[in-house]
This record gives C-alpha cells, sequence and structure tokens, in this order.
C-alpha cells in the first residue's frame, strides 16, 4: 500500500488543481477570451499548473478577453495582451497552449487503454513492448498530437485568415517540435515516478486509477511545460507560432 502521507497529499493535489480548474471556467464564462480556444487551455492548465496558472490568468489573462479587445478597439489602441504581456510569458501561454490538448490527450488515452486493454495491444504491447506502459505512451502521442494540432489550427487560423489546408500545414509546423518537447519532458517524469519513485516509497507502481498515479501526472506536466518552454520561445519568437 502507499503511505498515508503521499496519498493525502495526492488527494489533496488533485482537489487543488480541480478547485482553480473551476475557478477558471467560471471566469473565462463571465469573461470569454479573445482566442476562443483559450477558454478551454486556461481551466484545462489549471489541473497541474493549479496557483500558478492562476495567477497567470488574473495577471496577464484578462488582458485578452473580448471585452478587453472589445474596448482597445473602440479607442483605436492595440489589444491590451500584446501591449501589456511580457515575451517570457507569451511564450508560456503557448506552451500551456500546446500542453493543455496534451493532458486531453493522454488523460483520454490513458482511460481508454484501462477501460478496453485491446486497444494497448493494438499500439504495440505484447508485440512490441513487453511492458503495457510504453504502448500507452504511444497512444498517448497520436492522441496528444491530434488534439494539440486541433488546437493550434483554432488559434492560427482566425489570427492569420488562412484556409483550412494553409490553416492545417501551419499548425503542423507550430505543434510539432513544442508537442515532442512537452512529451519528453512528461514520459520522463512518469518513467521516474513509476520505475524509482513508487517502488522505492510503496514498493510497486501507481495504477492508473489511482490518486498516486494522476498527481504524479499533474508533475509531469509541470515537467513537460519545462521541457517546451525553450522550444517554445524559438517558435514565438521566429514568428512560426502566434503571439497570445
Amino acid at each position: 500500500m502507499f503511505p498515508t502521507w503521499l496519498h493525502a497529499l495526492a488527494v489533496a493535489s488533485l482537489l487543488l488543481g480541480a478547485a482553480c480548474a473551476l475557478l477558471l471556467a467560471v471566469q473565462v464564462i463571465r469573461h470569454p477570451q479573445h482566442m476562443t480556444v483559450m477558454n478551454v487551455v486556461w481551466p484545462v492548465s489549471a489541473l497541474f499548473g493549479t496557483v500558478a496558472v492562476v495567477w497567470a490568468y488574473f495577471r496577464y489573462g484578462r488582458l485578452a478577453t473580448m471585452e478587453a479587445h472589445h474596448h482597445a478597439k473602440e479607442r483605436g489602441e492595440d489589444p491590451p495582451n500584446m501591449t501589456g504581456t511580457p515575451f517570457p510569458m507569451m511564450v508560456g501561454k503557448g506552451a500551456l497552449h500546446c500542453g493543455s490538448g496534451c493532458m486531453l490527450g493522454d488523460v483520454a488515452a490513458e482511460w481508454l487503454a484501462f477501460l478496453v486493454p485491446a486497444v494497448a495491444v493494438w499500439f504495440g504491447w505484447h508485440s512490441l513492448f513487453e511492458e503495457k506502459m510504453y504502448a500507452v505512451w504511444v497512444l498517448d502521442f497520436v492522441f496528444a498530437y491530434a488534439l494539440g494540432i486541433v488546437f493550434q489550427y483554432y488559434a492560427i487560423v482566425p489570427m492569420r485568415g488562412l484556409s483550412p489546408g494553409e490553416g492545417l500545414v501551419a499548425a503542423v509546423k507550430a505543434d510539432t517540435a513544442s508537442l515532442i518537447a512537452w512529451q519528453v519532458g512528461m514520459y520522463g517524469f512518469m518513467a521516474f515516478a513509476q520505475f524509482y519513485l513508487f517502488p522505492h516509497l510503496a514498493g510497486k507502481r501507481a495504477p492508473m486509477n489511482s490518486v498516486e498515479f494522476w498527481a504524479a501526472m499533474q508533475l509531469a506536466m509541470v515537467a513537460g511545460f519545462l521541457t517546451s518552454y525553450p522550444v517554445n520561445w524559438w517558435l514565438v519568437g521566429s514568428g512560426i507560432k502566434e503571439r497570445m
């Protein structure tokens, strides 16, 4: 069994993430973002970023609401998020934009493989991998990449006025390197947790349907943010990815 303190810490971490996500969900419903997809990005990111994401939203995210853009347009000014958000924070928002798609994809893939084990077999379990976890990681990547492209598409197309085909190409260019970098961090931390941390603390890995697993996934997403941040710095700075 997992230590009581670890179980309690995992529960508290997940509850904090849920509370932060709920808070931001209420905020984006009351004050929708100018970029529609960010109405999803902020609450989803709060599930793992918790209070740090809440702070970032109230400090910078509120500059990108439809209300703020409308008021700036009436005064003939640039949108406040473009003038009041420092470049490092724009990079962070770009990383979260990618990471929220990754998180939704990873959560969906993990539960699908848990509820329908045959899916893991389709992705290499028993044939390519002895470890089921590796096959599920392949599924995670497919789901995360697909959702990441969708998120990026709905950010780029409205801002650049692209056709569907052009938008898809631009989304692939903007999201591929970022997503790979994010998944490297996420996989790296989960490997550390499952092969070392949990066996060291409890003598076994955390099952997918445990709070310990999902608390570790919160930290894995933070690791993904850190590994993708330098890539997003380059992507945003070079204009491949939009400033937000």
